[in-house]
Parts: C-alpha cells; sequence; structure tokens
C-alpha cells in the first residue's frame, strides 16, 4: 500500500471516530479544553577526535538546529488529535568525508577536517500524527500514531499504538505500547569503494583492491513493545517502572563508516586512508531497557526527581543509566530546573579500535557509540508560567516559557551542548 493510501485511510478513521463520539459529550469536562500549541527549537553542537566515518579517528564536529510545531486538537470531549512536525537541518564535518577528496590543494584531504562534498550537510523531516481518546470515566485511554521521516540517504515509515488503564482511585496507572517502523537506506559508500573509482594520487604498496561487497538488503524493520506501572505511594511520593522489548531486524550497519584492519597494507590520498571496508553489524540485534522513577515532593518550592535505567543487549552492550532534577519554584511564575546525568556502558563485542579488527572477522564496527565509556551531563532550565495567559500571538494565549541548556561530556573525548526552547500558547 502506498504510503499516501496508507495516510489517507488513518486520518479518515480519526475523523470519523472523533464525530462518533460527539453526540453524548454536551455534559462531560473536556480531556482538553482548547486547542494548544507547542513551537520548539534546539541547537546541538559537538566536537571529538573518533569520527566513525573515518574509521574511529578524525573531527567529529556537527551541528544540528531543529525546529518542530505540535498542534493538539481537542474533537470533542474525550478525543484529541495531535500533529507533530519539524524539520532538523545539520552540518558535519566529519560526514562531509563520505568524499573527503574534493580537489582542494590548500587544504588537503584529512579526517582532521572537513570536505566540501554534498554529504556535508543534510535535512530530516518528519512528521507524527497521533490519536487519543479517553473513555467517559476517564479510567481508560487508547492511542494510535503514525510517523513518517526522510533524510537524502534514509527513509522510516512507522506505526503505533497504547493502552493505558488507571484505577485506585487514579493512584494506579497501567500502560501498554507498541510501535513497529519500517526503515529503508538509499546507502552512501565511502567514495573509494564505490565502482569505478580510481585516483593516481593514491600511495600505498601495491594496488589499492578492497575486498568489498555492497549489502544485499537495504531495509531495516524496528519492533518495540512497552510496559509501564506508575503509583502513587503517599501524598509526597510518586513512583513508576518501565520496560521495554526492541528487536531490530535488517541493515544495522552504517554504509558510509569506514573500517581499517590490522593485517591488510595502508593506502592514502594526500593524507586521508583509504576504506578497507564498511562496519559490518548483525542484521538482528535484541534491546531490552528496564527503569524506574522516584519523585518526592519537598515543599511547596522543592521536588526531587529520580531515574535509573538498565540497559543490555545481544550485542554484548550493558548500560547504566541515573538521573537527577530538582525544580525549584522561584515564584508563581518562574521555575528552575537543575539536573544532572550520568552513564556508563560496556563495549559492544564487535567494536574494535582504528586497525584492530582483522580481514578474517565476520563483524567489526569503529564507532565509539559501541565503545567502553563513561559520560556526563549537566543541565539547566528555566520555565515561565503565564498563569492568565495575558500575552498573546493570534489569538492565541501564551501557557509558559522552557529554556534549557545541557553540556555532555564523554570519556572518549566526545563533548556537546545542546540548547532548546519551547513555547506553549493555547486557544480560547
Amino acid at each position: 500500500m502506498k504510503l499516501t493510501q496508507t495516510l489517507s485511510i488513518l486520518l479518515l478513521f480519526f475523523s470519523v471516530f472523533g464525530f462518533a463520539q460527539s453526540d453524548s459529550t454536551a455534559y462531560k469536562k473536556r480531556v482538553l479544553e482548547t486547542t494548544e500549541i507547542d513551537l520548539l527549537f534546539s541547537y546541538y553542537g559537538q566536537d571529538g577526535t573518533n569520527a566513525a566515518v573515518s574509521g574511529g579517528q578524525g573531527t567529529e564536529k556537527l551541528t544540528d538546529a531543529t525546529s518542530s510545531i505540535v498542534v493538539s486538537i481537542p474533537m470533542n470531549a474525550d478525543d484529541v488529535l495531535t500533529v507533530d512536525a519539524g524539520i532538523s537541518a545539520y552540518s558535519s564535518a566529519s560526514s562531509s568525508n563520505v568524499n573527503p577528496f574534493d580537489g582542494n590543494i590548500a587544504n588537503p584531504a584529512s579526517p582532521f577536517s572537513a570536505s566540501s562534498g554534498a554529504s556535508q550537510s543534510d535535512v530530516l523531516a518528519h512528521f507524527n500524527p497521533s490519536y487519543q481518546h479517553s473513555s467517559d470515566d476517564r479510567n481508560s485511554i487508547w492511542s494510535g500514531n503514525v510517523y513518517v521521516a526522510s533524510e537524502y540517504d534514509y527513509f522510516s515509515l512507522g506505526v503505533g499504538g497504547g493502552y493505558s488503564r488507571l484505577f485506585n482511585e487514579k493512584n494506579t496507572e497501567v500502560s501498554v505500547n507498541g510501535n513497529v517502523f519500517f526503515d529503508k537506506w538509499n546507502p552512501q559508500y565511502p567514495i573509494e569503494l564505490r565502482n569505478g573509482f580510481f585516483d593516481s594520487r593514491t600511495v600505498g604498496t601495491g594496488t589499492y583492491s578492497p575486498n568489498f561487497e555492497v549489502f544485499a538488503d537495504e531495509n531495516r524493520n524496528t519492533y518495540s513493545f512497552s510496559l509501564g506501572l506508575s503509583q502513587v505511594l503517599g501524598k509526597k511520593l510518586q513512583g513508576a517502572i518501565f520496560a521495554d522489548v526492541i528487536l531490530q531486524k535488517g541493515l544495522l550497519s552504517t554504509p558510509f563508516q569506514r573500517v581499517y584492519f590490522g593485517d591488510t597494507e595502508s593506502f592514502f590520498i594526500e593524507d586521508f586512508q583509504l576504506a578497507d571496508d564498511v562496519e559490518r553489524l548483525p542484521d538482528s540485534r535484541l534491546k531490552i531497557p528496564i527503569g524506574a522513577r522516584l519523585n518526592y515532593y519537598l515543599g511547596d518550592r522543592f521536588v526531587v526527581r529520580t531515574y535509573y535505567r538498565f540497559y543490555y543487549d545481544d550485542w554484548g552492550i550493558t548500560a547504566h543509566t541515573f538521573n537527577l532534577e530538582v525544580p525549584v519554584k522561584l515564584s508563581d511564575s518562574f521555575t528552575l530546573y537543575p539536573s544532572y546525568r550520568y552513564y556508563t556502558q560496556q563495549a559492544a563485542d564487535y567494536f574494535y579500535a582504528k586497525e584492530t579488527a582483522l580481514s578474517t572477522f565476520n563483524f567489526y564496527t569503529s564507532d565509539y557509540d559501541l565503545s567502553e565509556f563513561n559520560a556526563h551531563q549537566y543541565g539547566m532550565g528555566l520555565r515561565y508560567k503565564d498563569i492568565f495567559t495575558s500575552a498573546r500571538l493570534f489569538g492565541f494565549g501564551l501557557k509558559s516559557v522552557d529554556v534549557r541548556l545541557n553540556k555532555y561530556d564523554r570519556t572518549d573525548g566526545l563533548d556537546s551542548f545542546i540548547v532548546s526552547l519551547g513555547t506553549t500558547f493555547v486557544g480560547n
């Protein structure tokens, strides 16, 4: 079925389902009183020296600007249609080296400098409509969603749904969710591994002739199932536990990430080493994260929010995440959000630093995201809440403004920051 047909059928279902509920909602409190619009923007920057595009060595400099709009519309007293759409534009010195040989004499090809090639930037666009229906007593909530995203070398289509049940006077909530994503690569292999490549500047012993084969399967499917339990434990204490099972099948390797073997000759053009192969990873991966939250209300001005997650997958990675956030209410309008996050993981079975994998291995990668490392993230946020929505824009009242800054440092040398801005407007 074509994508446009799928979306048309789903939107028709949402519309019919919404209107079918309208006759019985005259005297019920609405789930969402009026239309809400969230405008979101973030700017991300990173740097490091272990670029996977150049085999675990080279610049990881990248910037990304993302903007999106989320519109939540009450269809009737019980139903809410939400549409999330946005674009993300990035510029990457690392990915520009998919083809580092731009002939710039003043800037010879090197894993530590950017090329002017077309792969230095890209735009990701996403569209994510969802529909939520609540029962008359507001103790049951059904939801469904569609997800579509596209960039130059990747396309993703997903569908999902969920169910939540509240009981024990709404002090207990159990939720289940499932999603399926059908993704397709448009592989962009390193330039030297493409058919017909020849460059007289190649330097090395013998003839550069890598034993390289393109991937036969260009699809990736992801299936996820989530289960959650939230419980009010007292007047000041609330907890939650949740678990996910995620299964991926298909092309799980990134086609443009180079690997250099320790048992083959090295070849160079200028200061850039030519690939021996691209990363090769198994065509299946099982991920199981299990997490818990515990929030404690210290008083009118302070809340302590804690989070822990254990992660396991069958590629050999185990990881632990701990997060602490302490919102401080400065006034009726302003709240401060200091936070700290610690993360640690073991390396995947298939991770090898540059020139330590052998050509006889079945699987290998030099992507340091799959290496062993620890990471620290420090954050600060500020929220302004307009209690009376007095500020207005195009007839919508300003409900809140959020500004956040996070700084991230990893023990392998990667460091990054992200600045985000979010505003919420409500209709009359």
